[in-house]
Parts: structure tokens; C-alpha cells; sequence
């Protein structure tokens, strides 16, 4: 009697451990993504997020902003964070500073320049020259903006250091509300803030650094090499639903994917919010698929190796994996 009883709670005890295990194994992975800023610039993340795309991949992501590319690195390189949201030249400083456990670009989400040049004067015949000797409100030194900033003056004939006023030590949260406040000529913003001051006469678009420089691996998501190589299977999730989201995006409506993305934007009217989608859309700014094409990584370095920023070539082999991209286009 005594023995039976001892195995009933034993098969008892073992079939809980059974169903805890079960339990564990169906439970859905936790990815935590740490974006460098938050900005419709990323919309396509956010549409996965709020359309269930990881979910339907088993993830469960936790997402949060970290302002400042120095800052996400140090989030990721500490195990803060899995995935970072951030511009691809923040894993070439962190190569350069000879990481023993590289930060590798595994899908990208944006493919140009998400800033436009704000003049606060109206213009209808603008051309870069008419910036010499004017005031520029300018990025932060190093940070994606600027490089490409500074890389399209050149491309036009204008020393940024030396043919214009350039203001630098503006913290980036606070560049629109500096302009709006009567500092510069002339600013580079994102949207929505470049459509918002158009609106309400602050300043007005008169260029797109997308359109002028070209597609750039912008803003990508990147890992540690140690974390993509013991867990495949979850980047691999990650980056399908990445995928899924850009093709939505792109296969709907800018005042749809506004309606999708407002709960992260409602401070922004909605008409803003369908006006700067559909601004990015018609550049090419959102990248359709999550895929780091060897062109873009070199231009990156050619507008790094302008902004003197580049201390040595970043090989493309070293730093980018495309074959989480690549399965999710043939939807292995």
C-alpha cells in the first residue's frame, strides 16, 4: 500500500513536471530591442509589433527607446537588451575599438537618410549655394544625420565647417524645439517634425538628405555575433516578422499605416502622421525587405570616411549577416 502510494505521487509529481516543461517550451521567446530614438521613421517595426507579426513567430518582444547610439551600444555590449535599433556606423565604432565579441547588422529597416533640410524662410528656387554664410543647425558630431548631412553639402560644393555657421551642441531632443525657438537659418529634421513646421509656418522643406545621398544602411538591427550564433532560431523569428512588417507597410495605404502606428505618436495629429508616412514612402526611405546590400555598407563608409570618422575599412563580410534576410524573402 505504502509503495503504491509513494508511486502514485512520484508518477503524480512526474507528470507536473511533464506539463511545466510543456508549459516553458511553449511559451513565447523574450526579445528585448532597445531603439535608438522613438520615430515614424521606424514604422514598419512598429505595424509588426502592433499587427502580431512576432507573435505569430512565438516572440515576445519587450521594446525601448534609448536615446543616443553610445548608449544602446553600451545597453547591448552589457546584455541590457538582445537587439539594437540603431544606425549601422555604431558597429563599426564599437569594431574599431576592437570588440572581442563583434556587434553584427542582421536586418535593416530603413535604406535612406530620414532627414530633410528646413529653411525658415520660404523658397520656391533653392539651391544648396544659398546656404553659404548662413546659420546651420546642425546633428550630432559622428551620428548618422550629420555624416550624411555633411556628405551631401560637399557633394554640392559647400565646406560645412567653413562655408556656413554650423551649430553642433544641441542635444537631439531638443534641435526642433531650438529652431522653433529662433536658432539658425537653416535645420535638418526628421519628420514629423519637418511637416509639423510646415503646417504652423515655423520653417519649410526645401531638400531631402534621402533623395540627395542615396540608400544607406540607416537604421538596422544588429546582436552581438555570440547571440546570433546560440540563438539562430530566435533572429531568424525576429527577422521574419521584420519582414512581414515592412511588406505590409509597403502594400498599404500611408493613412493606413498611420492608423496602425498613432498609439506610439499621440502627441502627432493624424494628418501629420499620414503626411510624413507618405513622404518616407515616396523616397524609398522604408526598406522593403530587411536585406544589407554590400552598396549600401560601402557608401556608408564613404560618407564615414568623408566626416573623417572611418579609422579603417569595415569589412562588409565581418559586421553584416544577410542569411537571417535572405530566409525571410524565401520564407524559410
Amino acid at each position: 500500500m505504502v509503495i503504491k502510494r509513494l508511486f502514485t505521487i512520484g508518477a503524480a509529481l512526474a507528470l507536473s513536471s511533464v506539463a511545466i516543461l510543456s508549459g516553458c517550451s511553449s511559451s513565447p521567446e523574450k526579445i528585448r530591442i532597445g531603439e535608438v530614438t522613438r520615430s515614424l521613421f521606424y514604422a514598419p517595426q512598429y505595424v509588426a509589433i502592433e499587427k502580431g507579426f512576432f507573435q505569430e513567430e512565438g516572440l515576445d518582444v519587450e521594446l525601448m527607446t534609448i536615446p543616443g547610439g553610445d548608449k544602446v551600444m553600451s545597453a547591448l555590449l552589457s546584455d541590457g537588451i538582445e537587439v539594437a535599433l540603431v544606425g549601422s556606423e555604431t558597429s563599426i565604432y564599437v569594431a574599431q575599438q576592437g570588440a572581442a565579441d563583434p556587434v553584427i547588422n542582421f536586418a535593416q529597416l530603413t535604406q535612406t537618410d530620414g532627414t530633410f533640410l528646413v529653411a525658415r524662410e520660404k523658397t520656391d528656387n533653392f539651391s544648396f549655394d544659398q546656404l553659404k554664410d548662413s546659420v546651420f543647425l546642425g546633428q550630432r558630431k559622428g551620428g548618422m544625420p550629420q555624416m550624411v548631412g555633411e556628405y551631401v553639402l560637399k557633394q554640392h560644393g559647400i565646406d560645412p565647417h567653413g562655408d556656413l555657421e554650423l551649430i553642433q551642441n544641441v542635444e537631439f531632443k531638443n534641435i526642433a524645439a531650438s529652431f522653433a525657438a529662433g536658432t539658425g537659418q537653416y535645420v535638418q529634421l526628421f519628420e514629423p517634425e519637418a511637416s509639423r513646421f510646415e503646417q504652423e509656418g515655423v520653417g519649410y522643406v526645401v531638400a531631402s538628405f534621402g533623395q540627395e545621398s542615396g540608400t544607406v544602411p540607416y537604421t538596422v538591427y544588429m546582436a552581438k555575433q555570440s547571440y546570433l550564433e546560440s540563438n539562430a532560431d530566435a533572429i531568424q523569428k525576429f527577422t521574419n516578422a521584420v519582414y512581414k512588417g515592412q511588406q505590409w507597410v509597403n502594400s498599404h495605404s500611408p493613412k493606413e499605416t498611420a492608423e496602425v502606428i498613432a498609439k506610439y505618436f499621440d502627441q502627432i495629429s493624424p494628418e501629420i502622421l499620414e503626411s510624413s508616412v507618405k513622404r518616407y514612402l515616396e523616397q524609398g526611405s522604408f526598406a522593403t525587405d530587411p536585406v544589407l546590400e554590400e552598396e549600401e555598407w560601402n557608401r556608408l563608409q564613404d560618407i564615414m570616411r568623408e566626416a573623417g570618422e572611418l579609422n579603417a575599412p569595415a569589412e562588409y563580410g565581418e559586421l553584416v549577416n544577410t542569411t537571417f534576410a535572405e530566409a525571410a524573402k524565401e520564407g524559410k
